[in-house]
């Protein structure tokens, strides 16, 4: 049990910074943020448990938008309802607001800066490691089920991306059909009981 717990301003202000942060000092896109927020959220604060942060990546996922802004939204509203929603999405797209205004600015300069290209590659090679470990982190999570169907989903649908070159829009799209008609059928057959 926690001995001095948040208030709600407290755990909006929390919810900003942390938000702000993790976009501001995070390159790569929404799969490295969604990282970044299991490790704040889940591990550090346990605002929320690691199913709900598969289901919300899931979810940010499969929804149209910005990886990123939809997971804030989830974690806002799941942490502190339409005010903690609000104000995780602040944080989130604040940073690339203000860097991309910058560099709008001096967009000339910047493109054309060698120094500015040799950061740039080196910090693709970061996002790579960086998405690599949300791969391994949510993959064991499935593989900690033991579940064959759902191992057989996730190797089905990398199978489907890297190998058959089918595109990620109808994965997303076949795997969101597939949850749905699984639930109807237990609802169902919870139902029959």
């Amino acid at each position: 049990m926690d001995e001095h717990p948040m208030t709600r301003a407290q755990r909006l202000r929390a919810l900003f910074f942390s938000t702000l942060y993790i976009s501001a000092f995070t390159f790569g896109g929404g799969y490295v943020i969604v990282t970044f927020m299991k490790r704040k959220f889940v591990d550090e604060l346990h605002w929320i448990d690691e199913q709900e942060m598969l289901d919300m990546t899931a979810l940010a996922q499969s929804s149209p938008g910005a990886i990123a802004v939809n997971a804030a939204i989830l974690v806002g509203w799941r942490v502190e309802g339409l005010p903690g929603m609000a104000v995780a999405v602040l944080g989130s797209i604040l940073p690339p607001m203000v860097i991309l205004t910058v560099i709008s600015f001096i967009y000339q300069a910047f493109a054309t800066n060698p120094y500015v290209a040799l950061v740039l590659k080196g910090m693709q090679a970061g996002v790579a490691a960086v998405i690599l470990d949300v791969v391994c982190d949510l993959g064991g999570d499935v593989l900690k089920t033991r579940s064959v169907l759902f191992i057989g989903l996730m190797v089905a649908a990398f199978v489907a991306s890297s190998l058959l070159q089918i595109n990620v829009i109808l994965i997303i799209l076949a795997a969101t059909a597939f949850g749905v008609l699984r639930a109807v059928y237990q609802h169902r057959k919870a139902v029959r009981r």
